[in-house]
């Protein structure tokens, strides 16, 4: 019964048409006159509407097709077929109608999150009460309570002593994941069987959860530039039909004929074929967890001709390892992991991570930092325990101890050096491989055409070779600062230009670049925001499938406009002939209409990707989820 109302609600003047059809239709046997002056009456009404929207749309500038229509009408109602004027008007409602059913059908898929957004939280209070507000009233620090089986309405810090969230709608993580007090819980997860206290880390604008929905909302709402070109084909079309029709009453003599061709100039291919097939595909990159944020950029990726990554976090699993502490004479090994992982707490980069965890491992204790100063593709800077602490690249640390010689490292490994009160202290070295898919992505990339793959990098030249030869890219750009990269990114002659990145550093060439690609599950805000494409699983292999469904819905698109526009010409042809009757024309239309937003849903999916296809997340969360995976069993 909601599918009912729902088609009430959305196509009313169709369930109108079809009224006045059956009540014409029944008096057709007993008073034929009503019959004839129910149908022209309703036809030059309906012919009326549109001609009035019709008016509104070339105020706006825009020239729609609606005129053959409103012309194919009048024409027929004057010449006495009624019955084809009749069927035109269910034309016009019914293309409306199925233009909003494929568009629908379309964006189920884009909107689905926003449609399950949290919009209440339950607030704590000071004296322990608990009140429903909206989630955009929750301030941070404050905390909320989370019931059994419920979403987590706000990024948060988990206050009870330990809960079990359900990830999969993030990370695509089929199993339970554990967590403690004092971890990070994202909006969007589901809650376990018992309740549990967050303190609220973000504001809701700010939340995962929210923040992916603002992307699919931008998403829906776009419209690329083959679909305003499509409705530039609308005057040529029009002049078309309008000759041909024109030309067939002229040698013919029969003004019939005129009115024969316009009812199968059918307009539904031009107004409906491309956007439904837009909307299609990125509903498709929804499910496979890729939010495009503009339709333009589905155009873009069709055309892509050279595609940058970065390399920490990107191309590598971005969970380095350390491997080794080399310490300056005269100080301990300890002595110097404990300065660089105290320092590094303050960081959130996949490398500073790794040398705090590589220090608790050591049990090594961790003073908490003062006076922390990060620099972009530099390093920190912050006092430990009282001693004046740097830590980075090579060149970063060197600008305040003098020179620093560089260490021998293995295939593989980068050192980040460390300075205690203005003199060196030593290295820290760390290894970070290859993603598995990082090859099979660069290949696939390949195969669609893509001419050119670079590395853009902040690392040093041995490790960023090192990475390039494991995943098959000759161009590598090591050693550079942000700056480097949107210079690099300019300079490229086969344009567009794709960059994929995750971190902060990563933003502004993610901004200048064509086709900006963030990595959201291990990405920074910066990076999201500033990305034309956000990947929401930690799979590298997304971006070589982004592309693939670039190039299927631009063909698409492509096909569904010329597929309508050349069989409805080849009908024109023939009703010059007189062959084709007005009323016979008339659903030969609605059917080319129907094979033109058919033909567009074809880029919902795609069969040799789809047999690759596994069931994607809807979203991830910018950081990666230090949670554990629940050792119990799952029903």
């Amino acid at each position: 019964m909601s599918r009912v109302r729902s088609a009430l609600r959305t196509s009313p003047l169709v369930f109108a048409t079809l009224g006045v059809i059956a009540v014409a239709e029944a008096l057709a046997v007993v008073w034929p006159l009503a019959t004839s002056w129910l149908l022209g009456v309703f036809a030059v009404a309906m012919a009326l509407h549109s001609a009035a929207a019709m008016v509104g749309e070339l105020r706006s500038g825009t020239f729609g097709v609606d005129i053959l229509a409103v012309t194919a009408i009048g024409a027929t109602v004057a010449v006495g077929e009624l019955w084809a004027a009749a069927v035109i008007v269910l034309m016009l409602t019914g293309g409306e109608a199925l233009e909003r059913y494929a568009a629908g059908r379309a964006r189920a898929d884009l909107t689905a999150l926003a449609s399950n957004a949290p919009r209440r939280a339950h607030l704590v209070g000071r004296d322990g009460a608990v009140c429903d507000v909206d989630v955009e009233a929750v301030a941070v620090g404050q905390r909320v309570l989370v019931r059994a089986h419920e979403v987590v309405p706000l990024d948060g810090v988990l206050v009870s002593d330990a809960g079990v969230f359900d990830d999969s709608s993030l990370t695509g993580e089929p199993l339970p994941q554990e967590r403690v007090a004092g971890d990070t819980v994202y909006s969007g997860a589901v809650n376990g069987a018992s309740a549990v206290t967050l303190e609220v880390a973000r504001v809701a604008a700010e939340s995962q959860y929210q923040r992916i929905v603002a992307l699919v909302e931008e998403a829906a709402a776009s419209r690329a530039p083959m679909v305003r070109l499509a409705d530039r084909y609308a005057i040529p079309f029009t002049a078309v039909s309008l000759a041909i029709a024109g030309a067939a009453w002229w040698a013919s003599g029969d003004p019939l004929r005129f009115a024969q061709v316009l009812v199968v100039a059918t307009p539904c291919p031009l107004i409906i074929g491309a956007p439904v097939a837009f909307m299609a595909g990125m509903s498709r990159a929804a499910r496979r967890g890729v939010i495009i944020r503009s339709s333009a950029t589905l155009e873009r990726l069709r055309r892509v001709g050279t595609v940058a990554f970065d390399k920490t976090g990107t191309l590598t699993r971005g969970t380095p390892t350390l491997t080794d502490v080399r310490a300056a004479p005269g100080v301990e090994p300890d002595t110097v992991l404990s300065l660089a992982a105290g320092a590094e707490q303050a960081s959130t980069h996949v490398l500073a991570e790794a040398i705090v965890r590589g220090a608790r491992a050591r049990g090594l204790s961790l003073p908490a930092p003062r006076e922390v100063v990060e620099t972009t593709a530099g390093g920190v800077t912050a006092s430990v325990g009282g001693t004046r602490v740097v830590v980075g690249k090579r060149a970063f640390v060197a600008a305040g101890v003098g020179e620093v010689a560089e260490p021998r490292l293995a295939a593989g490994e980068l050192a980040v050096h460390v300075s205690a009160d203005g003199a060196y202290a030593g290295c820290v070295v760390l290894r970070d491989e290859p993603r598995p898919d990082a090859e099979a992505t660069v290949a696939r990339l390949r195969a669609q055409g893509v001419g050119h793959v670079m590395i853009l990098t902040g690392d040093e030249e041995a490790t960023a070779r090192y990475v390039a030869e494991q995943v098959g890219v000759a161009d590598v750009r090591s050693g550079c600062l942000p700056a480097d990269k949107v210079a690099a990114v300019r300079a490229v002659t086969r344009r567009p230009v794709v960059m994929v990145g995750d971190g902060v550093n990563d933003a502004p060439v993610l901004a200048a670049a064509d086709v900006g690609v963030a990595l959201a599950a291990r990405g920074s805000t910066a990076a999201t925001e500033s990305a034309d494409v956000v990947v929401l699983p930690d799979e590298i292999g997304r971006v070589a499938e982004a592309v693939e469904i670039g190039r299927h819905t631009v063909a698409v698109a492509l096909q569904s406009v010329w597929i309508g526009i050349t069989v409805s010409v080849a009908l024109m042809f023939v009703a010059t002939t007189g062959a084709l009757p007005a009323v016979v024309g008339a659903w030969l239309q609605e059917a080319v209409d129907v094979v033109a937003i058919a033909w567009a849903l074809r880029a919902m999916g795609a069969g040799a990707l789809r047999r690759r296809e596994a069931p994607a997340p809807a979203g991830a969360p910018e950081e990666r989820v230090r949670g554990r995976t629940a050792q119990r069993a799952v029903a």
